[in-house]
């Protein structure tokens, strides 16, 4: 006799585990601790065997019997049910791990070593808010062009153009990926090219040699009211010139005050590679003062709060702001004010300034160069810097012409 829900609901567990048969081969098979299985028992090519269907609730005696007749099918083509399961997970699993996702996940794993931290979190972030919520799960060789441009398009109607064209990028990376690793034949976002909107070309706020007087004043008044390790981080990071990640996650075990230097290791560097600093005499006073503050710190610029921690990464761009200088300068502008102020008032060739400011070089030529590294030519460079900006400071005036010896 057939079953019925109501049977199925009312069996109980028994001290051995026992069958319910309903019909062609159907049954639910209770167990000694309650749960309750669908299970289907057939013949194939003489040998019986057993296929799962399920646990009961979960899969209604309907959902059960809808299963039974699948296979029932299944067994008239001549498949064997089992086997065709077992082949429909396999196909599941390799399709998990060919998701657009799965697979940018994979290639970013690859990728860590080679940047920094924070660039490779700042690109999965950007992948996991703008990217996989559209496509994530879909399988990669399924995206075409026309699919990836709605992505891409939606991204631009917020006005992100450039974040539009940096997700591009990675995407085309991604699919390279793929390709090689055999997981689909052609790149989409190829496609592409010409299809985004450009975007608008913007330059990092910064000042001119020429603002420099008023600028050195207002450090130096603090009207502000900034706290002492804020404007330490101000003076060093024009002094040097480096980036505000490189500032302010520096240790006081990268800095050698006998070799008057600063070494930045690889992996804190944008472009993987160590990097030097010559330190002036200026530079050197500030650490001085600043290794008193916090030298009991792992870090030069602890958090004001929780020391354990380094500097917030907008304490420099939001005492800009207080000291009047919003729109007008940001940590970044005093690399660009360095590299024009040097090249003109102090007269150093540009690739000596280049390359204290760690740029990626862009030819052989440039390379060759790279090594070299120019160290002595710094050195010299970074002093010639810190005296012209204490004379601008003293004198209410840009100096033209009194260091002009590159």
């Amino acid at each position: 006799m057939p079953l019925t829900d109501t049977a199925c609901k009312n069996a109980k567990a028994l001290e051995k585990a026992y069958k319910k048969a309903d019909s062609q081969g159907l049954y639910l098979q209770i167990m000694p601790n309650g749960a309750k299985y669908w299970r289907l028992k057939y013949r194939f090519h003489g040998k019986e065997k057993v296929l799962a269907l399920g646990v009961y609730p979960e899969v209604s005696l309907a959902e059960a019997r809808f299963k039974k007749d699948d296979a029932r099918r299944q067994l008239a083509e001549g498949l064997d049910p089992s086997l065709e399961k077992q082949k429909q997970k396999q196909l599941a699993s390799i399709s998990a791990e060919t998701t657009f996702e799965a697979v940018t996940r994979e290639w970013h794993a690859l990728n860590t070593e080679k940047w920094s931290s924070n660039y490779a979190a700042d690109l999965l972030h950007r992948m996991e808010s703008d990217i996989f919520p559209a496509i994530g799960a879909v399988p990669i060789a399924s995206i075409t062009a026309p699919h990836l441009l709605s992505v891409m398009k939606q991204v631009e109607k917020r006005g992100a153009l450039e974040i539009a064209r940096r997700l591009l990028q990675t995407c085309s990376q991604v699919f390279r990926y793929a390709i090689v690793t055999g997981r689909m034949d052609r790149n989409p976002a190829a496609d592409l090219k010409g299809a985004l909107k450009p975007p608008k070309k913007e330059h990092y706020a910064a000042l001119e040699a020429k603002d420099l007087p008023e600028f050195l004043q207002a450090l130096e008044r603090n009207d502000a009211r900034l706290y002492q390790y804020t404007r330490h981080a101000i003076k060093l990071m024009m002094l040097t010139f480096v980036r505000t990640s490189e500032l302010i996650n520096a240790s006081w075990k990268e800095l050698d005050f006998e070799a008057k230097q600063w070494n930045i290791p690889a992996e804190r560097m944008k472009m993987r590679k160590p990097h030097i600093v010559p330190l002036s005499r200026q530079a050197l006073e500030v650490l001085e003062v600043q290794k008193e503050l916090t030298g009991k710190w792992q870090w030069v610029f602890p958090n004001q709060v929780r020391p354990i921690k380094s500097m917030s990464n907008n304490t420099i761009l939001k005492a800009l702001e207080r000291m009047g200088y919003k729109g007008r300068m940001t940590g970044h502008g005093f690399r660009a004010l360095a590299m024009s102020t040097i090249k003109e008032q102090l007269h150093y060739r540009h690739e000596v300034v280049d390359r204290q400011l760690a740029h990626a070089q862009r030819n052989s030529v440039d390379a060759a160069y790279d090594r070299a590294k120019f160290l002595v030519e710094r050195k010299k460079m970074m002093q010639d810097w810190a005296d012209y900006l204490d004379a601008v400071a003293s004198q209410g005036k840009v100096i033209v012409g009194k260091f002009c010896e590159g």
